[in-house]
């Protein structure tokens, strides 16, 4: 999973702290390799996610562990994108 939310530049480093107890429930779920909620460098608006997990058993069963109601309110737009990686190897 990896993808983008668009939120009120002046509300951004509080969304991304009010998820801290979502990755943190991630990185204990069993099958997760990386996730990650994080304001972007450069743009004050965005929020960047991240989620690799080592199967579809460990994604399907994290599911629902996503924004509450009221983060969801926050968020103004939105792209997060599953995808199936085949093959990994050194960049």
């Amino acid at each position: 999973m990896a993808g983008w939310l668009r939120v009120d530049p002046a509300a951004r480093d509080e969304y991304v702290a009010s998820c801290r107890a979502v990755v943190e429930s991630a990185h204990a779920a069993p099958g997760q390799l990386e996730f990650a909620i994080t304001a972007d460098s450069v743009d004050p608006g965005l929020i960047r996610i991240h989620e690799q997990w080592e199967d579809e058993a460990s994604l399907l069963a994290f599911r629902g562990s996503g924004p509450d109601d009221g983060q969801t309110a926050q968020v103004l737009d939105a792209d997060v994108r599953r995808f199936e990686i085949s093959s990994v190897g050194p960049a």
